[in-house]
């Protein structure tokens, strides 16, 4: 007889008893392993679902092994034991007092009052069990509220720092009052819309699409002359945050001065994911390319704005991009190469590696120094 899930243990080294306790479970269902010594009977009880023992296999035994077992259970364990007694004598005190949840049964027995101590027993452990499950259950939820927790404190320094740093930035780059407004908000709103992403998969991550189209859908007629195309890719809070701004400044520059804001122009984004290559020379990464088409003629910028800063600093600088803009005559021609984690997933944030494993990551650089994005 093997293990299986349920296995009650028998212990009853004199006469039949053991092969008959052994075939009466077998008739009702229930798993049992008869154990040759009480070596073996100690060995398995942490497999099995409970223990049959008769009293003379314990009288004269060392059963130290057996009592340390029944006193170091956790809490949530009181090991259910069916003790075969002698008629007309019973069990020494002791013996009892050193199994702890004990049921006696005397011989000769009845097979049904047997059957349901047994199950009485089974019954009991399952809840056991079941207790324990919730308890780790619980245990692990304390653990993921805690690792969110830190994960919200982090992030809410890092967004301060960001808005801290767009305030310096756009009050540097518009000359009154209404362009700060109105550039100020914007942005705001657009860090909100990542945030919003973000918070809907508790800080892992946010798709790529949905950060262009988050972007792109408030402006009316946008989406009849804009095409987007790329794999579904998910990206982790460190890299979503910065690239929607930048993804912002885009948008907000091309429904300005460029293809968006004369109705014959037209929009592409298209993104891929580069894989690694095997020899070194080139690392994992997001590749977009942002193409306008049909708008005024572009020139290259006078003077370096917030967009410009974000681009060049943040995204080059935090995320380690490499970016090229090109100011052709047909329209801006932008090009974004973000390496990615290697480890083909590129979540991020509350769960990582490291906070998985209880260790608190280093935190990550906010989006500007705390004094704001100084001007190149």
């Amino acid at each position: 007889m093997g293990w299986r899930k349920g296995t009650i243990l028998i212990l009853a080294p004199s006469g039949r008893d053991a092969k008959i306790a052994a075939a009466i479970l077998e008739e009702v269902g229930v798993a049992a392993l008869v154990c040759p010594d009480l070596e073996t009977l100690v060995g398995g009880l942490d497999r099995a679902f409970g223990a049959v023992i008769a009293e003379e296999a314990l009288v004269r035994a060392d059963c130290r092994a057996l009592a340390d077992f029944v006193a170091r259970q956790p809490p949530w364990s009181d090991y259910p034991f069916l003790l075969l007694g002698k008629r007309g004598a019973p069990a020494p005190d002791a013996l009892v007092a050193a199994l702890g949840n004990v049921t006696v049964l005397e011989r000769p027995f009845h097979a049904s009052t047997f059957v349901n101590a047994v199950r009485s027993g089974l019954r009991a452990r399952h809840r056991q069990l079941q207790a324990l499950a919730y308890l780790q259950e619980r245990d692990r939820t304390a653990e993921r509220q805690s690792l969110l927790i830190r994960e919200l404190h982090h992030r809410v320094r890092n967004m301060l720092a960001s808005i801290q740093g767009m305030l310096g930035a756009t009050a540097r780059t518009t000359g009154t009052i209404e362009e700060f407004t109105a550039a100020f908000s914007g942005r705001i709103a657009s860090l909100a819309k990542t945030q919003a992403l973000l918070t809907e998969d508790f800080w892992q991550s946010a798709s790529l699409g949905r950060i262009l189209r988050a972007e792109l859908e408030p402006f009316e007629d946008v989406a009849r002359r804009t095409g987007l195309d790329g794999p579904e890719i998910e990206l982790g809070a460190e890299i979503a945050v910065p690239l929607g701004m930048a993804l912002h400044e885009l948008t907000t520059n091309a429904v300005k001065h460029g293809c968006l804001s004369v109705p014959e122009g037209s929009l592409s984004v298209t993104w891929s994911v580069r894989e690694s290559d095997p020899a070194g020379d080139a690392e994992r990464a997001l590749v977009l390319e942002w193409v306008e088409r049909g708008g005024p003629p572009v020139r290259p910028p006078e003077r370096k704005g917030f967009g410009s800063i974000m681009l060049e600093r943040v995204l080059a600088v935090q995320c380690r991009a490499l970016i090229r803009q090109d100011f052709e005559p047909s329209g801006l021609r932008f090009r974004l190469e973000l390496p990615l984690p290697a480890t083909g997933s590129e979540r991020g944030g509350a769960l990582s590696d490291a906070a998985a494993a209880g260790v608190q990551a280093p935190p990550s650089p906010p989006l500007a120094e705390p004094a704001g994005i100084a001007p190149p």
